[in-house]
């Protein structure tokens, strides 16, 4: 019979963009539990750190630090291939790694879109697209992508990664229902306003206020997603104060929601200028 809870308990489980934030919190929850860890990042020497870190506190896990410019699609084929051969594939892959551009979209540099573009969509296409056939034919196995609430959202300001992230809602709410019956579950994490240091990488300004009421740690965001996931849900909003505007700004008519973002985007170009 098709399992309905995504095998991590003993398991073989992915998580790209775990030498950070909300990937680094989600491998040290899901390091008790499984029986080998692959961590996926881009810079090396944190791998290095979490390996160390994990193997000292979970002496039972295998960790296997893969550094990995994700932006490379040949780069992420030739993962697939190595995880394929030596793993014969994985049980649970966690698509967290992505990134962030702001500012007004005509005055965006391409180079970046486009490096946008190849981490928040193809790397995680391309991964899955590799890795869930063995799940199938196993029939057991378990899709997680973090996405983001721009996912669901109008954003002024951000239209490539806004984009990008609907694609992934697309995306991941369709694969769900492909691999339905298939023992295979699929979930997506929406999470709002993160303690990651990822808004200061990416030089987003200071939270305002309601992004401080929403905002939570990366450790209860990990904690949530991982709870959401095991229990099937197909859309997972992490944090009650910003789960309940979520919900709420799903029941707005969208022309309220873009008569609202075309305001923002009338006061966004009014500060640019």
């Amino acid at each position: 019979m098709a399992s309905s809870h995504p095998p991590i308990d003993g398991g073989t489980v992915l998580i790209t963009g775990a030498s950070s934030g909300i990937g680094l919190e989600l491998a040290r929850e899901l390091a008790p539990r499984a029986q080998a860890l692959v961590a996926v990042a881009r810079r090396a020497e944190r791998l290095e750190g979490l390996k160390g870190e994990l193997s000292a506190r979970h002496p039972g896990l295998v960790v296997r630090t893969e550094p990995c410019d994700l932006t490379d699609p040949d780069a992420v084929d030739a993962l697939s291939e190595r995880l394929l051969e030596d793993f014969g594939g994985v049980d649970v892959l966690v698509n967290n790694a992505g990134a962030r551009l702001q500012g007004l979209y005509e005055k965006s540099d391409w180079n970046r879109v486009y490096g946008l573009i190849r981490l928040n969509v193809v790397a995680l296409t391309l991964l899955t697209r590799r890795l869930t056939p063995a799940m199938v034919t196993r029939r057991r196995g378990g899709v997680l992508n973090v996405n983001s609430g721009a996912g669901a959202a109008i954003m002024p300001g951000m239209a490539a990664y806004v984009g990008t992230k609907h694609f992934v809602t697309g995306f991941t709410e369709t694969l769900r229902a492909e691999l339905d019956g298939t023992g295979v579950v699929v979930s997506q994490a929406l999470p709002g306003p993160v303690e990651t240091g990822f808004d200061e990488a990416t030089t987003i300004g200071t939270p305002g206020v309601m992004d401080r009421i929403f905002r939570i740690s990366a450790a209860r965001c990990a904690r949530e997603v991982i709870q959401g996931f095991e229990r099937g849900r197909p859309m997972i909003f992490p944090g009650s104060a910003y789960r309940a505007a979520m919900t709420l700004q799903g029941d707005l008519p969208r022309a309220l929601q873009r008569r609202a973002a075309g305001s923002q985007g009338r006061g966004l170009r009014k500060t640019s200028a």
